[in-house]
């Protein structure tokens, strides 16, 4: 599956089927957030956290390309991520754009 962050596929005419999505809430882990509250005191990356939403994102996209693939898409164009905090310690990833045919 093509994925763009463009509207367009260079040199092809494209056939929009629908925005297609996919989402996860990932929780956050305990030994995460204290190693987290550690790496505070002294500064730098927090790799547990970011490993964890690197994750998301994978997943988030997976389940993206899943939902383009039962459309019937060649690729998915104008690709776009969005993350939010859903509660304490839980965070969502979305990914979303349009599904389309490539002719």
């Amino acid at each position: 599956m093509l994925l763009l962050n463009i509207d367009y596929v260079p040199g092809k005419e494209i056939e929009a089927l629908g925005m297609v999505k996919g989402t996860v809430v990932q929780s956050k882990n305990i030994g995460r957030d204290f190693m987290a509250g550690m790496k505070t005191l002294v500064g730098g990356e927090i790799v547990g956290y970011t490993e964890m939403l690197i994750e998301a994102r994978q997943i988030a996209t997976k389940r993206m390309v899943d939902e383009a693939e039962a459309l019937g898409a060649d690729a998915v164009v104008n690709v776009r991520y969005g993350s939010a905090a859903v509660m304490q310690g839980a965070a969502e990833v979305i990914a979303y754009g349009t599904a389309v045919k490539l002719h």
